[in-house]
């Protein structure tokens, strides 16, 4: 399950090492340095990371040229080596400026939250395993990395594509090797329908619509053990529940608990692995650079404008939050390796013998450390609520 749009900073990296000390774990998570000052589009007071109140704030932009600011607000062309991720907050005031937003300073870029806004997440990040160097695939917005999600290859589009992509996606790979796939949606789907789905971008998609189902049946096909060998949810975009930034980051982690929960207490428990991620930083503060990473297939950018910074897929996004939820997770596991959310295609392909994609899913681990196959955890203990009630507005900041 992929959500939208949030950092690693913005959600564990100013609380997870303080909730984890609490419980007398060690604090060994890759959290939000101390001095962080960033600068403001409109030239106020430099901004340091702070609590945001708001469940909710006004949209900010990680598209091409902003992640590109991001990276390194004086050298946009050609960021330093490493960048100094110093351009979050100008950018974030610059685009509320040209969008007729009141956040003009950009302040709501280095807004953070704490177990005490996320208590679901907090509780799985650290009963589970999670990874400080997990980042989305590029420096990009939401549609080319969920290309790279679910093909590992944008084949070329920097921003949002123009037509269809004839990649293979992993669900054709399964397809082709009888391995039982579904996608469940939550939104616009019906009969004969595939709904709201990222797979509409792949004519592979409308040959296939008997695996697309409503994301209500989830419960059911696992509490009946008739869950696919893989499966995708695919959030509630239009509902509300995805945690874009317009929308509460408190009611998108209720359903993505809801689903979590729901299948901890059926009998699909004993032999399945959760994957939770986000499909890109959403231009919120992160301080750890992108990784170098591969070009999946040799084809470059190919809608960059006059002007654009130049790039070639060879460099990831920023870290987005990423927890891996298993009977078989080893319990309060930090991962420090690199890797984009590519791997968790590599970690399907190996665990069916399957090829890679192309060279990009093939670079990744196999995302195999963050497991103990020797014995399932039954019985993981019972997760907090996760509440919804705190203040959602987008007017100002925090």
């Amino acid at each position: 399950m992929m959500q939208e749009n949030r950092s690693f900073d913005e959600y564990f990296g100013s609380a997870l090492n303080a909730y984890r000390a609490k419980l007398g774990l060690p604090e060994e998570v890759d959290g939000t340095p101390p001095n962080v000052s960033l600068k403001t589009w409109n030239g106020s007071p430099n901004v340091s990371p702070f609590h945001m109140i708001s469940m909710c704030s006004e949209n900010l932009s990680s598209s091409w040229v902003e992640a590109h600011v991001d990276l390194d607000l004086e050298n946009v062309d050609h960021p330093a080596d490493p960048p100094p991720m110093d351009g979050f907050v100008f950018e974030a005031g610059g685009f509320s400026a040209h969008t007729g937003g009141n956040d003009v300073p950009g302040k709501r870029a280095a807004g953070f939250y704490t177990d005490q806004d996320l208590p679901f997440y907090y509780w799985a990040a650290t009963q589970f395993a999670i990874s400080d160097r997990f980042f989305s695939a590029a420096p990009a917005r939401t549609q080319p990395n969920r290309m790279y999600f679910l093909a590992a290859t944008s084949q070329g589009f920097a921003f949002p594509p123009t037509h269809s992509l004839t990649a293979k996606t992993i669900f054709e790979l399964l397809q082709d090797n009888n391995i039982s796939w579904r996608v469940y949606v939550t939104n616009g789907w019906s009969p004969g329908s595939t709904g709201l789905t990222y797979m509409n971008f792949f004519p592979f998609t409308s040959q296939h619509v008997d695996h697309f189902a409503d994301a209500k049946t989830f419960a059911t096909d696992a509490q009946n053990g008739t869950l696919p060998q893989v499966a995708l949810i695919e959030s509630g975009y239009e509902s509300g529940q995805d945690e874009h930034p317009l929308n509460s980051v408190q009611v998108g982690a209720v359903y993505a608990a809801s689903l979590i929960t729901t299948l901890m207490n059926s009998p699909s428990w004993k032999d399945s692995v959760f994957f939770l991620t986000f499909d890109e930083g959403g231009g919120f503060y992160d301080h750890v650079p992108p990784m170098q990473t591969v070009n999946p297939d040799g084809i470059p950018p190919q809608d960059l404008q006059p002007g654009d910074p130049p790039g070639d897929f060879t460099i990831t996004g920023f870290r987005v939050p990423t927890i891996i939820i298993s009977p078989f997770a080893k319990p309060h596991y930090v991962s420090h390796t690199p890797m984009d959310f590519t791997a968790m295609l590599k970690f399907i392909e190996t665990r069916f013998n399957l090829p890679p994609l192309n060279h990009r899913d093939a670079f990744q681990p196999d995302m195999r450390e963050f497991f103990d196959f020797s014995g399932p955890n039954m019985s993981p203990g019972t997760p907090p609520i996760q509440p919804t009630n705190g203040p959602c507005y987008n007017d100002h900041v925090p």
